[in-house]
């Protein structure tokens, strides 16, 4: 029995691959395990490969998982486009369409001999029973729960939820469809039992979501009544979100005529005193830029969201990327300092959107959310959200004696100032992209500037003491660390498990804030590290060598980076912390011998 299976499926478009891995999520998370579901598609408008893979455990899921447990090809071509997306090893039962015409000892895995291969007739079975081969994801789900456990009334429950407004025949249809790939199981038994054991939270009630859609609804819960955008993979959820549910709320949704003006239109609704919020992918965030900066120098308050993906230019839009980190901290011109947060899950994207609402208000500052395709679209299995755990920030506006001879960008002691709204009796004041003295009157002196210039960087020096902002795990004195953030950061939290179960002495640092560096956390950190990591999925190792601008990092912390659409496993990265080990153990062979 196992506790932990990794499925991964691969189709054409059409094949209905999504539709099944959402089924079996919604089947696992009724039978009370916990899911996580990731999917992929080739960059094509409509049609192509597709694949997803999912995760079921009767334990919290970190990652989407290393090696599948579990391969279905419904397609050779279309299965082996997805490459390291979805790596078979020799633990992984394979099953594909017999039609494809190749042999079980012929099928084209390269180097790896699965620990069992079977060919099944999904089409014929789906049009003998369901009268069209559309059926054929429904067979699949027949297949998996009839060979690996999953509760059948469970699945079927799902796909009659699924199919309900179909009509009652298209249900009866893929019932049969259903019923004839849990008995091709039946009849050909796996060589060993793989059924996931029964899980003892049966009953509880667990949500299914996406990134896209947490974020919206924590953007939401958190007061934004204004969101300015425009379409673009794979953030476009995020906005539909919005146009569904804000309008309850008294807020409204601007789809824009380009990424420029979505964004000008939510500083615009910043100004009138709204919280706002954009959201857009790499290449939306250049265009951007400008309209970045000036939400800098007018000190409005603005959330963006910069859902990642493989870049440059128009890249990879449907895999996911770690490198927009230079475009996030660095993308205006002149002096500024923009805070950058990263979620590092479905769930956490909740706490780490209404944080960057929070930030933005109370340092009158855009805000960007790193967020990345992958925890972006994939859907996991969580409890309920507990809200009253959360507090919410408004920005300090002035009132009383604030509001004779107002003065916009005073310096205080804290170096935020008071924000007014138009229609705020005494509060009115000068907007502008330009250098300003207190009042907001526009300014040419260089000592004007030094102090504006001080006023807008130092006033983030208390963000860089939120300890909070920063989850460290392992022993505080380990001699090896890893650093990593996103979607990468759930990888090395099983890594680190993993690797303290093998008697590994490592710590694990997760900054949820990447940008204003906080030296005194990583000093910290770094106090007893001798060797380490910082794994990032982005070909420049953008996060390393941020961190060297900052910081005078340990002689044995390298980089550990590579491209989108190459996922980390948990076991690679054990790997490199034993070889950090060795490493370490040679370098202290000297100091233990005896001395003449």
């Amino acid at each position: 029995m196992r506790k932990d299976l990794v499925f991964g499926m691969a189709g054409s478009g059409g094949d209905g691959i999504v539709s099944a891995g959402d089924s079996l999520l919604q089947a696992a998370a009724a039978e009370g395990y916990h899911g996580v579901m990731t999917k992929s598609f080739g960059s094509q408008i409509r049609g192509g490969e597709s694949s997803c893979r999912v995760r079921i455990s009767t334990d919290p899921i970190l990652n989407p998982g290393g090696n599948l447990d579990v391969a279905v090809a419904l397609n050779w071509d279309d299965f082996l486009k997805f490459g390291a997306e979805l790596p078979v090893s020799g633990t992984t039962v394979v099953i594909y369409e017999a039609a494809t015409g190749v042999a079980e000892n012929e099928i084209p895995l390269v180097g790896v001999t699965p620990l069992q291969v079977i060919a099944v007739p999904i089409a014929a079975m789906a049009k003998e029973t369901a009268g069209t081969e559309r059926a054929k994801n429904t067979v699949v789900l027949g297949l998996i729960a009839g060979w690996f456990g999953i509760g059948a009334v469970a699945v079927m429950k799902g796909i009659r939820k699924k199919l309900a407004k179909k009509g009652e025949e298209l249900v009866e249809a893929n019932q049969r469809a259903f019923d004839a790939g849990r008995a091709f199981a039946m009849a050909h038994p796996l060589k060993a039992s793989m059924n996931i054991v029964a899980s003892e939270t049966k009953g509880d009630v667990k949500l299914i979501t996406d990134g896209n859609d947490m974020c919206a609804a924590a953007a939401i819960f958190a007061g934004c009544q204004f969101f300015g955008g425009y379409p673009i993979t794979p953030s476009t959820e995020i906005m539909q979100f919005f146009t569904d549910h804000v309008w309850k709320y008294g807020g409204a949704v601007l789809q824009a005529e380009d990424e420029i003006a979505g964004i000008g239109a939510a500083i615009g609704a910043s100004f009138a005193g709204k919280k706002a919020m954009t959201a857009t992918s790499g290449p939306g965030l250049s265009l951007k830029g400008e309209m970045m900066g000036l939400a800098s120098i007018a000190e409005l308050p603005l959330v963006i969201v910069d859902v990642q993906r493989g870049g440059p230019s128009t890249g990879l839009p449907t895999k996911t990327e770690q490198s927009d980190l230079f475009a996030a901290a660095f993308s205006a011109h002149g002096d500024v300092i923009r805070p950058v947060l990263a979620p590092t899950s479905v769930a956490d994207t909740f706490r780490i959107t209404i944080e960057a609402f929070n930030i933005a208000e109370y340092y009158q500052t855009p805000v960007i959310v790193l967020s990345d395709q992958e925890i972006a679209s994939r859907k996991e299995t969580m409890d309920p959200i507990d809200t009253t755990q959360f507090k919410i920030i408004n920005r300090l506006r002035p009132a009383g004696a604030d509001l004779v001879d107002y003065k916009r960008f005073k310096q205080t002691e804290n170096h935020i100032s008071p924000i007014s709204h138009p229609g705020m009796l005494g509060g009115t004041y000068l907007a502008s992209g330009i250098e300003h003295v207190e009042s907001g009157a526009p300014t040419n002196s260089g000592s004007v500037h030094t102090r504006m210039n001080e006023k807008r960087t130092r006033k983030f020096d208390s963000l860089k003491d939120r300890k909070d902002l920063f989850e460290v795990t392992g022993d505080p004195h380990a001699p090896i660390a890893m650093i990593a953030w996103g979607s990468v950061a759930g990888v090395c939290r099983e890594a680190l498990a993993m690797a303290q179960a093998e008697g590994l002495n490592v710590k694990l640092l997760v900054p949820y804030l990447l940008y204003p560096v906080a030296e005194g956390v990583y000093n910290d950190f770094f106090g007893s590290v001798q060797k380490g990591l910082v794994i990032e999925q982005t070909h420049l190792a953008q996060t390393f060598k941020l961190l060297r601008m900052h910081l005078d990092l340990p002689k044995g912390l390298r980089s550990l980076a590579r491209s989108g659409a190459n996922p980390f496993l948990p076991g690679e990265i054990v790997a490199a912390l034993h070889q950090l080990l060795s490493e370490l153990q040679r370098s202290h062979e000297g100091k233990l011998q005896p001395q003449e």
